[in-house]
């Protein structure tokens, strides 16, 4: 069976975490960051067969780096941060961008920003900035879902792939991936009060 979450981490091997940003997962994410403009301009264009292939491709970039930052050990404290925050902004505005051009309905937005500005404050009442949390299972399927039912909804709009269903596939897989963003979200609420807490207690013990 192919694993999936992990995939690339070698057995009985933790990467050491590197301190330069130039490695090759750290460049594939900063192309992610630049294919979120580029699909944005082909949903204002209406041109929905280079914006599908093009979310796919960003869909796609969120394993391979985590992947190769694994099994070239090239994980880095810069990936660590810069990889997740990658995600966010790929998910915020494609969810935005979807409910805006009619392709999604407006929970999307709800359901990913809310969490995520609670999140964000959070943090920053907290830790003034990243509590440096690990990924959990959760977040990572969330994503893939989000990931997976987001090109399954675009791709109803390109010519030749107007099908129902599609539309009602993807729908329901967005819908579990809001779920699981919501879950995830609680995860990493909790888990930033416990790091907090045992801070506190550590700062008080010394």
């Amino acid at each position: 069976m192919i694993r999936v979450i992990g995939a690339g981490t070698r057995p009985g091997r933790a990467p050491a975490e590197l301190d330069t940003f130039w490695t090759l997962p750290n460049l594939i994410t900063v192309l992610r960051f630049l294919g979120v403009p580029l699909f944005v301009w082909f949903i204002v264009r209406d041109e929905y067969g280079p914006a599908f292939i093009t979310l796919v491709t960003l869909g796609s970039t969120d394993w391979v780096d985590g992947y190769l930052a694994r099994r070239l050990g090239q994980v880095s404290r810069v990936g660590k941060w810069l990889d997740p925050v990658a995600d966010r902004l790929a998910l915020i505005v494609v969810a935005v961008t979807f409910v805006v051009d009619g392709i999604a309905p407006s929970w999307l937005v709800l359901a990913i920003v809310i969490p995520d500005a609670v999140l964000i404050i959070n943090a920053l009442v907290l830790f003034r900035g990243s509590p440096n949390l690990p990924v959990s299972n959760i977040g990572k399927i969330r994503t893939a879902l989000l990931l997976l039912g987001a090109p399954m909804l675009l791709l109803q709009r390109v010519p030749g792939f107007d099908y129902a269903w599609l539309s009602a596939a993807g729908t329901a897989v967005l819908l579990l991936g809001c779920i699981g963003h919501i879950l995830a979200a609680a995860g990493y609420l909790r888990a930033s009060w416990d790091k907090h807490a045992r801070e506190r207690a550590a700062a008080g013990n010394g």
